[in-house]
C-alpha cells in the first residue's frame, strides 16, 4: 500500500458537475467515510501522479 496525500493521486479528479475534486476509486462505505474525514492514509488505491512517466517510456 501507498501513502501520500489526495493531491497527488491520479485518481483524483475535478468533477465539473459538482465544482470540486473527487475520488474516482469505487470506495465502498467504510473507505467513503474515511475520505470524508481526511483520514485516508495509506490507501490501497493511491497513485503517484507521473506527469513524465510517458516521456521516459520514450527515450
Amino acid at each position: 500500500m501507498a501513502s501520500g496525500n489526495c493531491e497527488n493521486c491520479v485518481n483524483y479528479k475535478y468533477e465539473e458537475d459538482y465544482d470540486c475534486y473527487i475520488c474516482d476509486m469505487d470506495l465502498d462505505e467504510d473507505e467513503m467515510v474515511r475520505f470524508l474525514s481526511a483520514s485516508f492514509e495509506n490507501c490501497p488505491y493511491f497513485q503517484l501522479e507521473d506527469e513524465y512517466r510517458i516521456v521516459r517510456k520514450q527515450m
